[in-house]
């Protein structure tokens, strides 16, 4: 059986974690492996429908996340979670479940500026905020603590897709897991 591990890609909206995200899991999936994407967009859909986003609704959709993930995880399968979880200790309770039930977690963090995001603003949310339609929009007027030592910085900005993704297949190759 083939190790399963949660790959936990944190960062700002349009940041390029889901599709970083993709493109590592096809490459994964080439080679044999088990991986489920759990995007963030359809866990709050499917599995978080109803909360908002204050921070308690907020730290219970990543907990919610980080259990199904390691669930994954100690099963064999690669599960990679493109999700803001704009708070450190948030994300600190995930890694220390995973830590608990000896199961392989990498943090990474997509350190896009926030300038880039707004400019790439793949879902409209900060041409909505800008114009005052939303609130709360992570980085903007809502606080994301970025990760302080994360597993692997990736600055998508400066880099293609196809870079950002084999730069964590070689951090995974390196630990194992891969």
């Amino acid at each position: 059986m083939t190790t399963g591990a949660t790959i936990w890609l944190t960062g700002l909206p349009s940041a390029g974690k889901t599709t970083i995200a993709y493109e590592l899991a096809g490459r994964l999936r080439e080679e044999g492996h088990r991986v489920e994407v759990l995007d963030g967009d359809e866990i709050r859909e499917f599995l978080s429908s109803g909360l908002g986003f204050s921070r308690e609704d907020r730290d219970t959709n990543v907990q919610r996340i980080g259990f199904l993930a390691e669930l994954l995880s100690r099963n064999g399968v690669k599960a990679l979670v493109p999700v803001i979880a704009p708070y450190a200790d948030s994300r600190e309770a995930v890694r220390g479940r995973h830590q608990t039930g000896g199961t392989p977690y990498i943090e990474v963090h997509v350190a896009t500026p926030v300038e880039v995001c707004s400019v790439r603003d793949v879902k409209g949310l900060y041409a909505k905020q800008a114009a005052g339609e939303i609130s709360g929009l992570t980085g903007v007027d809502d606080p994301y603590e970025e990760p302080e030592s994360p597993d692997l910085r990736i600055e998508s900005h400066t880099q293609t897709v196809q870079e950002s993704a084999a730069a964590l297949h070689a951090l995974l190759t390196e630990r194992g897991l891969a």
